[in-house]
């Protein structure tokens, strides 16, 4: 999927309901809904540094479908 307007120079965009982190990168285009509805919702963060170890830092997890073993 393309990266939010808001963020097209971030990978990692966080929702702060749900303390759960998107790798839009990485993210497929069965839940590019997700991004959407948060864009809508304005509930965003992203990070800086944009990486998953800061939004781990802060307390938000990877979105359950992308996690694998080394994530």
């Amino acid at each position: 999927m393309d990266r939010p307007v808001k963020f097209e120079h971030n990978r990692f965009v966080g929702d702060k309901r749900s303390q759960v982190v998107y790798d839009v990168d990485e993210l497929g285009d069965e839940h590019e809904h997700l991004i959407h509805e948060l864009m809508e919702a304005e509930t965003f963060v992203c990070f800086g540094p944009d990486t998953l170890a800061e939004a781990r830092n802060r307390g938000y997890r990877l979105f359950a479908a992308q996690r694998t073993d080394a994530a």
